[in-house]
């Protein structure tokens, strides 16, 4: 059973989307939803520098095109079900035909825009802690005052909060914690810091027309496979300020019997994880148009398998 993920913001880097512009229709299909969501999707991916990119109201349209093209340009694909990282689950959500790809951009556009908004009335930020216990680790994040947004499984918890949390954090790391590694992120994501930004996504979800998913859409709150169209939305709104658990949604993977797993660029984080926690399960990760032969060949023999 093939699983087809998304990545999340702190994945972009600059000129990442340069080769995939070249494939045939490629530009054309950009243009036409940077002229949607009013961002010039090709410029942002081609020459801007890394803090141009940092800004959540460009990284988050441009992650979710990014997965849209090199999605479209592995075929026809079925995958048994589809997942994405906190804003890859817009990307997850037109994979499984609840959102059209201009309605699931126009959303990230604003999802992006309030987000930042929220962003700037408080520095804060997110840095990734490699290896530890769990039930160690998430009691001294609390002490600090952090929230253990991203629980990622295979020994990564990424916390969130003031830059003075983090600073605090990097000085007193949790007992087994090897590293802390600040992200690429310009905000607490799934804290109560996000909070303004959910009343502007549920006024942006209420024009929404969903359908209900095609495939197992599985949820990165709670790692459940979703079948009401509202519902996904629903999450979606509700996500950007409550934790993600993607060590919830590989432990689904598993349950649902994933042999393959492909992650659309900008490809690489979610596929390092599921190597630590899926044994067994093949993985491709699209970085580049270059790595699009291997997905294929991925995909053809899990299908042949299942």
């Amino acid at each position: 059973m093939l699983v087809l993920v998304a990545p999340g913001q702190g994945a972009q880097t600059p000129g990442f989307l340069t080769p995939w512009l070249e494939l045939p229709g490629a530009a054309d299909r950009v243009a036409a939803w940077s002229d949607a969501i009013g961002l010039d999707l090709a410029h942002y991916g081609t020459k801007a520098d890394a803090d141009e990119i940092r800004d959540t109201a460009v990284a988050q349209p441009l992650l979710v095109a990014a997965g849209l093209l090199s999605a479209a340009a592995l075929g026809d694909v079925a995958p048994g079900a589809v997942a994405g990282h906190s804003v890859g689950e817009i990307t997850a959500a037109a994979f499984a035909g609840v959102l059209d790809d201009t309605a699931a951009l126009r959303l990230v556009r604003t999802r992006g825009l309030a987000m930042a908004e929220a962003a700037a009335i408080t520095q804060t930020g997110m840095s990734a802690l490699l290896g530890g216990d769990p039930e160690v680790t998430v009691p001294h994040l609390e002490k600090l005052g952090l929230t253990p947004a991203n629980v990622n499984g295979a020994g990564q918890i990424v916390a969130a909060g003031t830059l003075e949390q983090l600073a605090a954090l990097e000085a007193d790391k949790p007992e087994g914690v090897r590293r802390v590694v600040p992200l690429k992120v310009a905000g607490a994501f799934h804290t109560h810091h996000m909070a303004p930004a959910v009343a502007k996504l549920e006024e942006a979800a209420r024009e929404l027309s969903p359908a209900d998913p095609s495939v197992a859409y599985v949820s990165n709150k709670d790692g459940r496979v979703v079948t009401d169209g509202a519902d996904v939305i629903a999450r979606l709104v509700g996500q950007v300020a409550n934790p993600v658990r993607w060590d919830l949604c590989m432990e689904t993977f598993q349950e649902l019997g994933a042999t393959g797993l492909v992650e659309v660029c900008p490809g690489g984080t979610l596929t390092g994880l599921a190597k630590r926690a899926l044994p067994g399960v093949r993985t491709v990760a699209l970085k580049t148009p270059d790595d699009l032969d291997a997905a294929r060949t991925l995909i053809a023999e899990t299908t042949a398998t299942a």
